[in-house]
């Protein structure tokens, strides 16, 4: 089962949090096919947010094709979205927490190490285009 989460200071709306928790669930094998998500009063209550947050969210969610709400038994999981498989997933999160340790170790704190993979992720978009 999913538990959400907000981030306060995130730039990133709510609901466009609950929607990329919900892939990265869903990439990471947390959430399968079949799985039902919270129900909306149970995030509401959970998260302290507005009950419309949530639907907009879950419905992101069923217009990319992910999820299906069915008419009082709740939200439920169609297919993951396209990416990697879980088990490559968690390869790649074991990697970057051993390069996050590295970081930290060398002195770096987590805005420093923020701005350093956002800089990455930036230089290797513009070097995709170029």
């Amino acid at each position: 089962m999913i538990v959400f989460h907000l981030s306060s200071p995130s730039n990133v709306p709510p609901y466009a949090q609950l929607v990329e928790q919900v892939k990265q669930a869903l990439l990471n094998g947390i959430l399968r096919p079949g799985d039902r998500l919270p129900t909306v009063k149970d995030v509401v209550s959970a998260l302290a947010i507005n009950p419309n947050t949530v639907l907009k969210a879950y419905r992101d969610l069923e217009r990319e094709g992910l999820v299906e709400g069915r008419q009082g038994v709740g939200t439920f999981v169609l297919r993951r979205p396209d990416g990697p498989s879980p088990s490559d997933q968690a390869t790649l999160r074991r990697s970057l927490a051993q390069w996050i340790a590295k970081a930290q170790q060398a002195g770096l704190a987590d805005a420093d190490i923020e701005s350093m993979v956002r800089t990455v992720l930036r230089t290797a978009r513009a070097e995709e285009s170029a």
